[in-house]
């Protein structure tokens, strides 16, 4: 029973990789679509009377086309958006599919995470579109779960196995479920700067092929929405850095050892707080703030892949 559930629970990520794929792709068709020309509107000619010896002529003159916004057609992204929902409650389906054979929650080594954290990601972009309109990330979203998920299905698969010793405390829940969902909004805020950065070099002049950015918010309302959703993701990764504290006191005896998985923690969380400080208090505005974010989520995926896999140390397991 164990090995089918396993079976039915990789064809589920591997149908929601596929349809993550037609997903990326219809929101790369949309984001093409937005860069439609402005239409040019025709002015009606402007009539000008001139005094001349014999009396009054009426001049007429065309006023230079007043450029506006074009009516936008939606559809790709109502389509891609659907089809991200679709491919979000497979992959849920796997993972939940995975935990069931396993008996356990499914984050327990390296493939598992990697179901479970890429979930959550896209889960995160799915709900915050109740309170904003952040579909212009999708095709980052759905990029980065397909290569997650490429990630830990090709390499790192590995059967159902019992949890480690160290693992089997209801700490697993707590930590890594609350590591993922900082995980989770750290990308969206990496991904809103990174927008930032190109909307910012436009309104400067300097990137006008991309014709996209001009229905996409200004850059200060694109640094004010990262500094939102980092703050959010921010708090989450303080629990987690005190959440992983009190479990290795459980596991192993003390609260902090210098393993290179929690000076990492701590690191990615200095990155973050200096983010933070640095934009509330040295009033740090426009590409210094984006960028800065944007280290801070390099730093979070050099933690999930490099650290797990090339670093020795008590937290080992994780890379498995």
């Amino acid at each position: 029973m164990t090995d089918t559930l396993a079976q039915y629970s990789l064809i589920a990520i591997y149908s929601a990789m596929a349809v993550y794929l037609i997903a990326f792709v219809t929101f790369t068709l949309d984001l093409a679509k937005r860069s439609a020309a402005a239409t040019a509107v025709p002015v009606p000619a402007v009539k000008a009377e001139a005094a001349g010896s014999g009396g009054t002529a009426v001049l007429e003159r065309e006023a230079p086309p007043a450029p506006v916004a074009p009516k936008r057609n939606q559809r790709f992204e109502r389509v891609a958006y659907a089809l991200t929902i679709v491919a979000w409650l497979l992959h849920v389906a796997g993972t939940v599919l995975r935990g069931v054979a396993a008996h356990r929650v499914p984050w327990a080594n390296m493939f598992e995470f990697t179901l479970t954290a890429s979930a959550i990601v896209v889960g995160v972009f799915v709900v915050v579109q109740i309170w904003l309109n952040l579909r212009y990330l999708g095709a980052y979203i759905t990029g980065f779960a397909l290569i997650v998920l490429g990630f830990g299905t090709v390499g790192f698969y590995v059967d159902v196995v019992p949890l480690p010793p160290a693992l089997q405390s209801y700490w697993l829940i707590i930590h890594v479920f609350v590591a993922s969902l900082g995980t989770a909004f750290f990308a969206l805020g990496a991904g809103l700067s990174v927008v930032q950065l190109l909307q910012a070099r436009r309104e400067a002049g300097r990137f006008p092929s991309a014709k996209f950015l001009d229905t996409l918010p200004d850059s200060t309302r694109l640094e004010n929405l990262a500094y939102r959703v980092n703050l959010v993701g921010f708090v989450f990764w303080t629990f987690t850095l005190i959440a992983g504290a009190i479990w290795a006191e459980h596991a192993w005896g003390r609260y902090w050892g210098w393993d290179t998985k929690e000076v990492w923690t701590f690191i990615i969380w200095t990155i973050f707080a200096g983010y933070i400080h640095a934009r509330a208090t040295r009033g740090w505005r426009g590409s210094r703030s984006a960028w800065l974010a944007i280290i801070g989520f390099v730093a979070v995926m050099f933690n999930f892949t490099v650290v797990n896999l090339f670093f020795k140390g008590l937290h080992a397991y994780s890379g498995l």
